[in-house]
């Protein structure tokens, strides 16, 4: 399939040099501007929107599109957002973190048993397959849907849902023993996730 947009009854392409770079003049600042406003940063905006005619320009063989300005708006939003997302998911980790590493109130078997939960937490994500582990790790550190997973990895809903599955159960089995202790950490960091 060649990229086409639909524009008054008539096919426009994309998928040269020229017809590219005009449609990049054409709506890079105002997609800026957009993304600016929803980042409040210019050059992360910058990078977002670099980013998505980057991925437009990969994809273009096998998109059909109906309103070109539409569909580059919403990429830009979608990139945005997932953009923020991540970053609050860093902001929240490094918290913990710190919260973590602040805990001399606590008895010195509650740290060894910490520091040992997380070992086996990050040995266990290592052991599960690369494209099981990526998904897990998109799914509950970068808080991303599974519909947002699929369309990130060119992957169906089923395959995301089959391989959370996977990896939960991977996980339930190697952290067997930690159970009880993770259950009470979770507990005791409870505003880390909220």
């Amino acid at each position: 399939m060649e990229l086409t947009a639909v524009v008054s009854g008539n096919r426009h392409r994309y998928d040269d040099d020229t017809s590219f770079e005009q449609l990049f003049k054409t709506h890079y600042n105002a997609l800026h501007a957009y993304a600016q406003v929803i980042l409040k940063d210019e050059d992360i905006a910058e990078e977002i929107v670099q980013g998505m005619f980057l991925k437009f320009w990969e994809k273009r063989e096998s998109l059909q599109i109906q309103s070109i300005k539409a569909y580059l708006y919403r990429c830009v939003y979608n990139d945005s957002i997932n953009y923020l997302k991540q970053e609050k998911t860093k902001s929240k980790y490094q918290e913990f973190t710190l919260h973590s590493m602040n805990t001399e109130h606590e008895p010195a078997a509650a740290k060894v048993e910490l520091t040992e939960l997380q070992q086996h937490l990050r040995a266990a994500l290592n052991q599960l397959p690369e494209q099981c582990r990526t998904i897990f790790q998109m799914s509950r550190f970068e808080e991303l849907k599974y519909r947002e997973i699929a369309d990130h990895l060119g992957l169906s809903i089923k395959t995301v849902e089959n391989q959370m599955g996977k990896a939960l159960k991977i996980l339930r089995l190697k952290l067997a023993d930690f159970l009880v202790f993770v259950l009470v950490g979770l507990w005791y960091y409870k505003d880390f996730f909220n």
